[in-house]
């Protein structure tokens, strides 16, 4: 089936499970996480894979293990994109992000070589600012408080040198076109307009 948005019984489940976040709700609501929840999310990623590839949806589980909220569900269903992309949706609206959320050791060191050197730096400075342009939110998922040891304190992309990872994100509030196939467009625009900074985190950083 076309992918045709979530309907508004998808926003109530999630704000339902807000309110009682139980395996008694769950079970009670199961049919319709998986018919207005779940079967919307599984159309949407399979009308996106050829331009973004495969997507992978998270468990709706929480690891509770060493939390001290022991909720056992989350209260959204999300996915990433195997071309480097991640939507979620909850009872507050849609959400889509682009870029790597926290880099590991390796990548870390690569990307601030990338961030410090003129050429490559100041192509990614360029690139964040395009994409900043059209209404995207851009960023550090997490930053250091001062600059990288080994680094100048004065070095004119010192901002860009703290960041741990580094992301594009758009948030949606809930509205009439969630329930409609406008919804994937939304996506689409932010996925391509997000996904100059993925090209430079593969060209410096991914191996």
């Amino acid at each position: 089936m076309a992918f045709r948005g979530w309907p508004v019984e998808a926003l109530e489940f999630y704000e339902g499970l807000e309110a009682d976040n139980s395996k008694t709700y769950w079970t009670e609501h199961k049919a319709v996480y998986e018919e207005k929840v779940l079967g919307p999310m599984t159309e949407l990623l399979a009308e996106l894979a050829p331009e973004f590839g495969q997507g992978k949806i998270f468990r709706p589980y929480r690891d509770v293990r060493f939390s001290h909220d022991k909720s056992p569900y989350k209260t959204n269903i999300a996915a990433t994109l195997e071309r480097g992309g991640y939507l979620h949706l909850s009872a507050k609206g849609l959400g889509a992000g682009s870029g790597m959320w926290m880099m590991e050791s390796d990548q870390l060191a690569r990307y601030r070589e990338a961030v410090a050197a003129d050429s490559t730096g100041e192509e990614l400075r360029k690139v964040l600012a395009q994409v900043a342009k059209q209404g995207i939110t851009v960023g550090g998922h997490d930053e250091l408080k001062t600059v990288p040891k080994g680094y100048p304190k004065d070095h004119p992309r010192a901002e860009y040198l703290k960041y741990k990872g580094l992301v594009a994100w758009q948030d949606w509030p809930v509205a009439a076109w969630l329930g409609t196939a406008a919804a994937k467009n939304r996506i689409v625009k932010f996925l391509r307009a997000s996904q100059p900074i993925n090209e430079w985190l593969r060209a410096n950083v991914r191996t």
